[in-house]
């Protein structure tokens, strides 16, 4: 398994003689190839749960219908960081190679880096969420309260994001952490497709802002409810209302903002 943090000697500017040790997390080159003969551009991020990554993101690129369509994925060390050679299956493999491929480094910070279009609202290419369980304002926060506890990279380093599945009780089952926001939400739709049966109601969390790739992937991800710790940009905002998502965002232990789909959310009013 690769370093994820570094233990670095440094020294607050105002006292220079006085060494502490610090956790900063490493991040990495991760080169995509597909069936060992079609490469797909780079992204830097955290070294692990890099099976995962391969799974999401090829769900939430649309390189696959589901994870069926994915043979293996073999993690090959190379020069400076890593290549996942992800084998699918022919059809799948037939329709990337007639698009357009990001060559350029999708930085940590990035999600379509390199694309050369963007989606419109109504290009999302996923139909409109279905309306599926109710779930309660209490579940929400309780998860919320539980969360720092789960974030067992970032408590090492203080700079990594997170993506997190709660159940409909507000229970989190599973997270995954990455120095990119994107990339963390991309390990756990993976892993959250390759067990459907585990993780099939309840809703995400993200440490991170709600950006229009991030709604991207939740839609297509079919992710009905998203809980975000920061703000959604208004075009991100736009996909989570037009493609019937609930999106709850500058969510805090205690108070959330409700920016759409609140017919899926019990307990808004208290009873008198």
């Amino acid at each position: 398994m690769s370093t994820l943090f570094y233990s670095l000697d440094v020294s607050a500017l105002s006292c220079p003689d006085e060494n502490f040790s610090l956790n900063v997390a490493e991040e990495v080159p991760v080169s995509l190839l597909f069936n060992g003969i079609f490469p797909y551009g780079t992204m830097m991020m955290t070294p692990a749960d890099l099976e995962d990554f391969a799974h999401g993101y090829c769900i939430t690129e649309q390189i696959v219908g589901s994870v069926a369509d994915i043979r293996s994925v073999n993690i090959v060390a190379a020069e400076d960081g890593l290549t996942l050679d992800i084998f699918i299956r022919g059809r799948a493999l037939t329709r990337l190679m007639r698009r357009n491929v990001r060559m350029q480094t999708g930085h940590s910070s990035c999600g379509i880096c390199g694309s050369e279009t963007v989606p419109e609202y109504d290009a999302v290419a996923a139909a409109p969420l279905g309306e599926g369980p109710s779930l309660s304002v209490t579940a929400i926060r309780n998860a919320l309260h539980e969360l720092r506890k789960w974030q067992t990279l970032n408590a090492a380093t203080r700079m990594v994001h997170a993506a997190a599945w709660a159940n409909n009780n507000g229970n989190i089952h599973m997270i995954r952490e990455d120095v990119g926001r994107h990339n963390a939400l991309d390990k756990l739709i993976g892993v959250r497709a390759s067990h459907p049966d585990v993780f099939h109601e309840g809703f995400c969390l993200l440490t991170s802002r709600y950006s229009f790739e991030m709604a991207l992937k939740t839609v297509r991800a079919g992710i009905a409810v998203v809980v975000a710790i920061s703000a959604p940009t208004y075009r991100a905002f736009r996909t989570a209302e037009k493609m019937n998502q609930t999106l709850i965002a500058i969510a805090r232990q205690d108070e959330q903002t409700l920016f759409c789909g609140g017919r899926r959310l019990t307990g808004l009013y208290p009873t008198s």
